[in-house]
């Protein structure tokens, strides 16, 4: 069958080829071709297109295909996993596959080699779900734990761990384990709730199986939130100072892993408005650093600091002499947003009602780059005590941060001071 295009050779600079689709000398029964390569098509031709006929007839003996059809089985298998958690999809597999197996001893061999892969993976997925329950179940607020524990014996990060390069380490070490179970299939499942080429159609509805994706978002909010309670915590001004410093080192060494996701949610944490108001803390800090990681990850044209500096990461792990230069770990929320934008954006199909390539090479292109992304090995050696206490420490809420930095500085006008009394008597019970 024609070959289907490099996604750079079926558009100019420009952007989009318009003039692909204007000969009728390239159209062949509703397929458009360029230079032999198919283009596009209605779905219905598509679909056509694959039916045998005179000229594409394969051999109906099970023998002579198996091999085809295992190999697309293997490779399903391998991508896409998690689409047999449905129990309609697992039954469908093995009953094909116990087909094939029928055939050669090979096609037995490798049937069974590709199921028990299968299996092991949707187990793994499984352990990995009931630790995420675990620790879930587990959290509770960090006010809620000072109650019952003087403050002098409450431990803090840089106790735990008092070399920031060493965080950032097993940071990203959490980072890579979160990311190695997403599923491309997730990134469809989050945005597209009808079918992608017809918006009368609902098909994803009851194929959701993992929450993978969100529970990395929200493993996102955690950290923000564990730098700000880290940095609020403290008693003394210049403990909150060495605390904000010590998370600057930590942010810059994730720069320089390539860890742009825990930088983010560090530089998070320290903007949050209970960090950021303590102005007096602030003025004892040198900031030179954090002004520099600030500008590389700065929102204004639409992130152009930080995706330059993504660019550099993956030109880097492309090229990679060791595990550690291999590391490219994007600012999830952002990906998470020009994936939905490019999704809603652009339509799925052509004014003349074709299949719209151009949008679906470029989500592939984007989702296979993060697949080679999240399959990097962790070079790093793992701390169970450091992983533990990112993992399962107790962080403030959004209220108990404020009270702690009211506490920490007081109110600086009316509305603060309202606010701090009302904190002290619903968190406290005090007046």
């Amino acid at each position: 069958m024609p070959q289907t295009p490099p996604f750079s050779a079926m558009f100019d600079s420009s952007g989009y080829n318009r003039n692909l689709y204007q000969s009728a000398e390239d159209s062949c029964g509703g397929l458009y071709y360029h230079d032999n390569n198919l283009l596009s098509g209605s779905l219905e031709a598509l679909i056509q297109h694959l039916v045998p006929n005179v000229d594409y007839y394969p051999d109906n003996q099970m023998r002579k295909i198996a091999p085809k059809i295992l190999q697309l089985l293997t490779e399903w298998t391998e991508t896409f996993p998690y689409d047999f958690r449905d129990e309609r999809m697992m039954r469908n597999l093995k009953d094909l596959a116990h087909r094939i197996a029928s055939g050669e001893e090979t096609y037995r061999k490798n049937a069974q080699q590709m199921m028990q892969c299968l299996i092991r993976k949707l187990a793994t997925l499984s352990q990995y779900e009931e630790v995420l329950a675990k620790i879930s179940s587990t959290s509770t607020d960090r006010l809620t734990v000072l109650k019952t524990k003087p403050q002098s014996i409450q431990r803090d990060i840089i106790t735990i761990c008092n070399d920031p390069y060493t965080l950032a380490q097993q940071l990203t070490h959490i980072e890579l384990e979160r990311l190695n179970y997403i599923g491309p299939e997730e990134f469809v499942q989050a945005f597209v709730q009808k079918d992608p080429l017809d918006n009368d159609k609902s098909c994803y509805s009851e194929r959701k199986k993992t929450r993978n994706l969100e529970a990395y978002v929200e493993w996102f909010n955690r950290l923000s939130y564990l730098v700000a309670t880290e940095i609020c915590m403290p008693v003394k001004k210049k403990h909150r100072a060495r605390m904000i410093e010590y998370f600057i080192d930590v942010a810059r060494e994730c720069f320089n892993i390539g860890n742009f996701n825990s930088l983010m949610a560090i530089i998070s944490g320290m903007n949050m408005s209970p960090v950021s108001r303590l102005k007096k803390t602030w003025a004892k800090v040198k900031t030179a650093k954090f002004d520099i990681l600030e500008h590389q990850m700065d929102p204004s044209s639409n992130f152009y600091n930080y995706r330059t500096a993504l660019r550099g990461a993956a030109q880097r792990s492309l090229t990679a002499h060791s595990s550690r230069e291999k590391i490219v770990i994007p600012f999830f929320s952002l990906l998470i947003k020009d994936i939905y934008f490019l999704n809603e954006g652009c339509a799925n199909r052509l004014p003349n009602g074709h299949v719209n390539f151009e949008k679906f090479w470029e989500l592939a292109k984007q989702v296979s780059e993060f697949m080679t992304w999240k399959q990097v090995e962790c070079p790093f050696e793992r701390d169970r005590k450091i992983l533990q206490y990112l993992l399962t420490v107790p962080v403030f809420s959004e209220d108990a941060l404020y009270l702690a930095s009211y506490e920490s500085e007081g109110p600086e006008n009316h509305i603060e001071k309202d606010r701090w009394k009302s904190l002290r008597s619903s968190l406290l019970g005090r007046v």
